[in-house]
């Protein structure tokens, strides 16, 4: 016996354009892993050379059996510099859009995952009141020249994910979603050489994961309402969002006060910025338990992911139960993954958030896809390239893909559109 999706659920995997393309030299983060002092681990140079090798690495996602596929435009190379549009950089984003059709997936695309032109720095980066105008135009550029191509979009990826670092690192060392370790957080030094190689000063310097206070929050609120409405008056069509990172916020006696908080934080601050979306971008990962004395680290012996999470997959279907309370708009999973070398706990860790996924379904909670992160092991920011979160294994050496266990096991329940039951 299984159970049956939707019809036209989409069944897919996601990449960041920093993370897999390579070479994005005029970002903001190549400035950072360059930086005199910078934490990060490894440079992303080359990464997985997927900018080069975009034709085969979507042919593979098809072959499995996937239908769906979630890949972000980065903004440095449509925009090298401010106001010049690159027609090079612009045909390539056609191309990679035309070939997902070619091969029978659904394209979902993010116009800023983190990174940003270094140029925008030099501006003061996301603080300064020019942003808005700005990312939306540069919204408006790509989407009269290729937003036919595009069904779904999001303006932004993880817009809470600055919320979420400034509070996590403020009470214990826990690694966030996009690993970034506390120290390197708080050291102000290498930011001022990353400042510099941007072509600006640290009083200038303000990336997206610094977006944390109410002055900056409002700018980004008001770019992605400029972004939305650029892109609807091109392409009436296309469907907008944004996305969210939300643990399974939970308490336990005494933590209730404390939970609620979070959750207004890291989620209700920001309902206002969809009020006129069309769906929503849910991005799930482990669950944080709170208690009197604030969050509670996991039991002794508990399973833990190379990232430090608590290994547990019903965060998601709890997640989705609870944003579906504040939400009137359908809901798509675009993130979900573990970092392991055991594929096997893969396995079991989509296995068992998918059944949360289907039970919300039975209870009818509109829910549209499942787009598990991430396609390939990848350069994961700070953390470089020591982090496995991918279905599909990459010697770098000579950019040989290698399918996991996993990567069969999503295309093979995509195939059928049905969970098997064990």
């Amino acid at each position: 016996m299984g159970f049956n999706f939707p019809p036209e659920f989409l069944w897919g995997s996601t990449t960041a354009a920093y993370q897999v393309e390579g070479n994005n030299i005029n970002s903001d983060f190549w400035a950072e892993e360059h930086a005199e002092g910078s934490p990060y681990k490894d440079k992303s140079g080359d990464t997985i050379d997927h900018y080069r090798l975009y034709k085969e690495d979507i042919a593979l996602m098809a072959s499995l059996g996937l239908n769906s596929y979630r890949f972000s435009i980065e903004w440095s190379r449509i925009e090298p510099e401010p106001g010049y549009y690159s027609r090079s950089a612009i045909a390539h984003y056609r191309d990679v859009l035309e070939t997902c059709y070619q091969y029978g997936l659904t394209p979902v695309v993010a116009m800023h995952h983190f990174s940003s032109p270094k140029w925008l720095m030099r501006l003061g980066g996301w603080a300064s009141p020019e942003v808005p105008e700005r990312f939306a135009k540069y919204c408006e550029v790509v989407f009269k020249e290729i937003g036919h191509l595009i069904p779904y979009v999001l303006t932004m990826n993880e817009i809470n994910l600055p919320v979420m670092l400034r509070e996590i690192f403020s009470k214990i060392g826990f690694i966030a979603p996009v690993g970034i370790a506390r120290d390197a957080w708080e050291a102000p030094k290498w930011r001022e050489s990353a400042a510099k190689l941007c072509g600006t000063t640290i009083e200038n310097y303000f990336t997206f994961h610094m977006i944390s206070d109410e002055a900056s929050i409002n700018i980004l609120k008001e770019s992605h309402r400029k972004a939305r409405k650029a892109i609807k008056q091109i392409q009436s069509n296309t469907k907008v969002g944004l996305s969210m990172a939300l643990s399974d916020i939970q308490s336990i006696p005494g933590g209730e006060e404390i939970a609620e908080k979070k959750w207004h934080s890291y989620f209700r601050q920001y309902l206002d910025m969809v009020e006129e979306d069309d769906f929503f971008g849910l991005q799930n990962y482990t669950r944080e338990v709170y208690g009197p004395e604030g969050q509670v680290k996991p039991e002794e012996g508990a399973e833990l992911t190379l990232m430090g999470y608590e290994f547990y997959p019903e965060a998601l279907g709890n997640v989705i139960r609870k944003v579906s309370k504040d939400l009137s708009i359908p809901i798509m999973i675009t993130e979900h993954g573990i970092a392991t070398e055991n594929d096997e706990r893969r396995v079991e860790f989509i296995r068992r958030a998918l059944e949360g996924v289907q039970a919300c379904l039975d209870e009818g909670v509109d829910v549209r896809g499942y787009l598990h992160w991430t396609t390939f092991d990848n350069f994961e920011w700070q953390s470089g390239y020591s982090m496995k979160f991918g279905l599909i294994e990459v010697d770098r050496s000579t950019q040989e893909r290698k399918v996991k266990g996993s990567a069969n096991f999503l295309g093979s329940i995509a195939k059928v559109n049905t969970l098997l039951t064990k």
